[in-house]
Order: structure tokens, then C-alpha cells, then sequence
């Protein structure tokens, strides 16, 4: 019961409504006002001055000074007003703030948004580019699928020749047996006349028998060991020693063939299905000699364009050619790891060296004749003796493929540039490898003497030109036309215009005595290849849409 009362008690207090007095806001009397007013606004000798009048005047007039009364409302407010106002401009100067980093944002955002997209359309560009690229391989691919099919039947032929060589070859062993076992029944019985008799009817029959394949291996083999014992007494040939070039002929190419830029675009012949890897101009004859990657060499005449011989031979892409000095011969580099010779005025190959484990990317004849020497994807280089049918000398030196090499003109020195951004200089009769060249940051494509030789020129594939002192072995300049790669570099008969071939597809021509650099415009696609002629009047390049083009 007692709990139940409180219960009751506590709930009628609450039901009561209880309203607290409010706290009237006390305002500020005069003399504080002031006092604020003067502290505020940094007046401290009139703030002195108030006081003590103002405590003077409050033990004077106490009754008078309390009637004043305090500050009315509007100067509190007015006071409130202004500290909020100050406070809110302080805000909006960190707004402000705020604001321009958040532009200084936004615009950087912008930019790497821009970035972005130009770089996400670039690689479209390239995706694209890969696809087209995938396409024409699958449509190259496609080409060799009949001659995949013609050499698997070639295949299946000589295989089945091969068995029916086989059965030949059990078929006379096993008649040799029975030969051999009856004269030996023969000589038991002391018969010595007989079994020769029997012997030499048997041996005929052999021999009357002996079939079309039993006859081509036995003249076979007995050519492969004249063959053998014929290179067994040739000797080799030796490196000559006293050859002097002609200083008379540069004097005379100077005077004949001056400097000359103003090329145009003459002709255009289509010579191959695919890149023209090479050209070469003849000695002698008004005709072209050209590479490429089908498989094929060309001879092709200059005034009309017309092809007047088609070398096969090299089972993958030629790289190189070059001719000897009396225009009769010609040697050829390819990606099945093989150099061959050839006859011009035969147009058969009369030798082939074989001795590379990669691709060979270059080849030079000697002055003399007698040698060719290669440069090859497996790092090495070799000289190859035409006499002696051997390779005479091999140089390890270099860390990467070795991409081009040339003879010194008149000398017994090579020149060899590679993918490790170097140039050597060896001597052919040694083998070892005299001086390197330092300079080139990138892989070396091209390296060639000037007519006299006392210049080098190098390309690479960034597209910087080096040309340097060879008698001195320093650098003389740098030129760079890049960001495309110099694929070749040639020199004009005078020496006096260096030629380079861009992969750009622009050809660049450099005056050596003015240092100006000319550009040939016309070439559609990346330009593999650029010679002279040999009186500089007319300029050959070839491409890689499988065109020649003659610029006079």
C-alpha cells in the first residue's frame, strides 16, 4: 500500500506542469561597452584616460551614474553582427582556397583523362594494325600450304625410292653371299681354275642385272670421291699482299660525277612479290641485280625494267648480294643459313658454303676474287676460300648478330657491324679482331667504306648516321633522322654524298662537304635498300611493297 501511495504521489508531480522561470539576459552596462570598444580597436591611451575619469566620476556621483542605465540591445547586436561577419569571411576565404585546389584538380583530371584516351586510341591504332599484319601472315601462310603439298609428295616419292634402293642393295648382298660361300666350297675342293669361271659368270650375271638405282649409286659415289680426292690436291688460296688501288679512278670519279641532289622519282618496277632486300648495280652491264624475300635474284634491265634472268636456289629469304670485280660472278646470303655463288653468264650456282647455324645476313667478296666472307645471326663471321671449297677462318668477337660485313677496298681488312652497337675491324689473314668502335646506343643495320676508305659510315636502328675517320679510328659526326631505323647506307662513286635508305620510307642524302641533309619523298613504304650508279647520275631503291624505283 505504502509503495502503491509513492506511485500515486510520483505521478501527480509529474502531471503537474512546472514552468521554470526564464533567464533574462542580463545586458551589458556602458562602462564595460566602453571598455570593449577601446580594448578592441587597440586604443590603450584613451582606454587609460576613460578609467580614470570614469572611477573619479563613480566615487563623485555615485546615485547620478547608476541612473545611466546599460547599453541598449542594437549596439550588443550590432557588435554580435560584425564578429560573425568577420568569422564568416574567414570561412569563405578557406572556401575559396578549397575551390581553387579542387580547379587545380579538376584541370589535372582533365588532362590525364586526355592522356588516357589518346593513349587508349594509339593502342587501338596498334591492335589493328596487328590484326592486318596477322591477316597477311595468314594469307602468306596460306601461299606455301601448295608447296607444303607438292614437297610431301616429293616426300613419299623418295621414300618409296629409297625402299625399292633398299631391297636392290639386300638383293646383291645377298647374291655376293652366295658367291662368296661357293668360292669358298671351291677352294676346299682345290678346284683354283673352276671357281674363277664361276666367279666371273656370276659377276657378269651381277652386272647384267644391276638395275637404274644400283647404277646412279655407283656413279654417285664414285664422283662424291674424285670429287674428294680433287679438293684434297687443291690448295688454298693465299691473301695478296701488294695490291694498290687505282688513285687514279677516284680522281676521275670526282671530275665525272659531282655532287648531285635533285633526284626525282623516275620509274617504278615491280620486280618481286615481297621486300627487296637488296640491289646491286653491275660493273659493266646497263642491268640491276635485285634480292628479295621470295626466294629469288633478278637481273633486271635499267632502261625498261624488263627481268631478263630469274636465279633460284635458296630455300628462304636472300639478304645480301654481291659481285665480284669482273661482273661474272655473284655471291648471295639467305635466311636458310647458306651463301651461294653463281655464274651471271650461266645463271646456274656453282657452289654453295655451308657452315652457319642461323641465318647469314651479309656477304663481300675480296678484291682479289678469291674469297667471300659472311656475317651471320649466330654472332660469327667467316671467309670462305671459292678454290679451296672451305671456310678458311672464322671470327668470335661479337655478343649478337653480326649484321653487315665488307671488305676493305684493296686490303686484307674487314669490317663488321653488329646488334651489340659495335663496329670491329679485323684482319682476314689472322683472324683476330684489331679495333672496336663505340658510339652507336643502338643495333647496327648498315656499315660501308667511302671509295677511297678513309671514311666509315653506320646506320642503326634508331635511325642515327655515324660517319668516322678509319685512319684515325675516332668519330667525325653524328647524324640523327630517326625515330625510324637506318636500314642501309651508300656511298656515291665521288664519296662526296652519303645515301641513306629510312624506314620511314624516305631516303636521306647527305652533303659531306656543306653538312646539309636532303630529303627523297616518293617511296609508299619502308625503303630496305639504296645504291647508285656508277656515274651518280641515277639513284635505285628497293622497298618493301617488292618495287624498284629510279630516281634521275
Amino acid at each position: 500500500m505504502q509503495m502503491v501511495q509513492e506511485r500515486t504521489a510520483d505521478t501527480q508531480i509529474l502531471e503537474q506542469k512546472t514552468v521554470l522561470p526564464s533567464k533574462q539576459a542580463v545586458p551589458e552596462v556602458i562602462e564595460d561597452f566602453l571598455c570593449n570598444f577601446l580594448i578592441k580597436m587597440g586604443m590603450t591611451r584613451t582606454l587609460d584616460c576613460f578609467q580614470s575619469e570614469w572611477y573619479e566620476l563613480v566615487q563623485k556621483e555615485v546615485a547620478r551614474l547608476g541612473a545611466l542605465g546599460n547599453v541598449p540591445d542594437v549596439y550588443t547586436q550590432n557588435m554580435l553582427l560584425e564578429s560573425e561577419n568577420k568569422s564568416l569571411k574567414t570561412d569563405l576565404k578557406h572556401y575559396k582556397q578549397a575551390a581553387d585546389k579542387a580547379r587545380e584538380d579538376l584541370l589535372k583530371t582533365q588532362k590525364e583523362r586526355d592522356y588516357h584516351r589518346m593513349h587508349h586510341k594509339r593502342i587501338v591504332q596498334e591492335k589493328n594494325k596487328l590484326i592486318s599484319d596477322l591477316k597477311g601472315l595468314k594469307l602468306h601462310y596460306a601461299s606455301y600450304e601448295p608447296t607444303i603439298r607438292v614437297l610431301h609428295e616429293k616426300h613419299n616419292t623418295l621414300l618409296k625410292q629409297k625402299m625399292l634402293t633398299s631391297l636392290e642393295r639386300d638383293k646383291a648382298v645377298g647374291q655376293i653371299s652366295v658367291l662368296q660361300a661357293t668360292l669358298r666350297h671351291m677352294e676346299i675342293g682345290h678346284s683354283y681354275h673352276a671357281p674363277h669361271v664361276k666367279v666371273s659368270s656370276k659377276c657378269e650375271r651381277g652386272n647384267a642385272s644391276e638395275g637404274p638405282t644400283q647404277r646412279s649409286l655407283r656413279e654417285a659415289k664414285e664422283q662424291s670421291k674424285y670429287k674428294a680426292k680433287m679438293k684434297e690436291n687443291i690448295k688454298d688460296s693465299e691473301f695478296p699482299s701488294d695490291m694498290q688501288p687505282d688513285q687514279n679512278l677516284y680522281l676521275c670519279n670526282e671530275n665525272i660525277s659531282p655532287a648531285k641532289f635533285d633526284y626525282k622519282l623516275n620509274d617504278i618496277f615491280r620486280i618481286h612479290e615481297l621486300p627487296v632486300s637488296c640491289i646491286a648495280v653491275h660493273p659493266h652491264k646497263e642491268v640491276l641485280i635485285t634480292c628479295g624475300e621470295d626466294h629469288l635474284w633478278k637481273i633486271v634491265e635499267l632502261s625498261k625494267g624488263n627481268v631478263l634472268f630469274t636465279g633460284f636456289g635458296h630455300t628462304d629469304w636472300l639478304s645480301d648480294c654481291c659481285l665480284d670485280n669482273s661482273g661474272s660472278k655473284m655471291a648471295t646470303s639467305s635466311g636458310d643459313s647458306t651463301i651461294k655463288l653463281w655464274d651471271l653468264f650461266k645463271g646456274n650456282c656453282i657452289l654453295t658454303f655451308e657452315g652457319h647455324n642461323h641465318a647469314v645476313w651479309s656477304c663481300t667478296w675480296h678484291s682479289c676474287g678469291d674469297f667471300v666472307a659472311s656475317s651471320s645471326l649466330d654472332t660469327t663471321s667467316k671467309i670462305w676460300d671459292i678454290n679451296s671449297e672451305r671456310c678458311r677462318c672464322t671470327f668470335y668477337g661479337h655478343t649478337d648478330s653480326v649484321n653487315t660485313i665488307e671488305f676493305f677496298p684493296y686490303s686484307n681488312i674487314l669490317l663488321t657491324g653488329s646488334a651489340d652497337k659495335t663496329l670491329s675491324i679485323w684482319d682476314a689473314r689472322t683472324g683476330k679482331c684489331e679495333q672496336s668502335l663505340y658510339g652507336h646506343m643502338h643495333s647496327i643495320n648498315d656499315a660501308t667504306f667511302n671509295p677511297k676508305g678513309h671514311i666509315i659510315a653506320s646506320c642503326d636502328a634508331c635511325g642515327v648516321t655515324k660517319l668516322w675517320d678509319f685512319r684515325k679510328l675516332l668519330p667525325i659526326v653524328s647524324i640523327d633522322v630517326g625515330p625510324s631505323p637506318g636500314n642501309e647506307v651508300n656511298f656515291n662513286s665521288s664519296g662526296q654524298v652519303l645515301a641513306q635508305a629510312s624506314g620511314s620510307g624516305v631516303i636521306h642524302l647527305l652533303d659531306l662537304k656543306s653538312g646539309q641533309i636532303y630529303k627523297l619523298m616518293g617511296q609508299e613504304s619502308e625503303v630496305n635498300t639504296v645504291v647508285f650508279s656508277h656515274n651518280g647520275e641515277s639513284l635505285f631503291s628497293g622497298g618493301s611493297d617488292g618495287t624498284v624505283r629510279t630516281w634521275s
